[in-house]
């Protein structure tokens, strides 16, 4: 099952990936995500906190002014897994198109699939539109 939202950010992908990569900073704009801590490098853990649930990913892809993407499990891999992804794409006026989306895997995600396409879906839009005001100011 997958999530995936967009938006359009009237920034350029250097402006938007500074402040998504500004973790320090999460906590005073970000709704959905609380904080992101650890050395953030291709095949590192680090540790995401969300409303709620705290969770140690491995970053499979930080390429800058492009793509951030991890994978995690709560629990044992295979019940209840998410690669979490953001992916910057420069326009040809200057904006920045913001796909934020989650690929759910494992046994337990037809259990959650109703509170994963209400409630996280709204999360996921919420800090879209919160990173759109906060890019949009710089």
């Amino acid at each position: 099952m997958e999530i995936k939202t967009t938006t359009t950010i009237q920034a350029t992908p250097e402006k938007v990936w500074k402040v998504l990569t500004d973790f320090e900073n999460h906590k005073k704009w970000n709704p959905f995500v609380k904080s992101i801590t650890g050395n953030v490098q291709v095949g590192n853990k680090i540790k995401v906190v969300l409303q709620g649930m705290t969770f140690k990913p491995i970053v499979l892809k930080f390429e800058a002014n492009n793509e951030f993407r991890w994978k995690g499990s709560l629990g044992m891999k295979g019940i209840f897994d998410g690669e979490h992804y953001f992916i910057l794409e420069g326009q040809k006026n200057g904006s920045t198109l913001f796909t934020h989306g989650e690929i759910f895997s494992g046994i337990l995600v037809r259990l959650f699939k109703n509170k994963l396409q209400g409630e996280t879906k709204g999360g996921f839009v919420a800090m879209n539109e919160s990173l759109k005001a906060e890019a949009e100011k710089i």
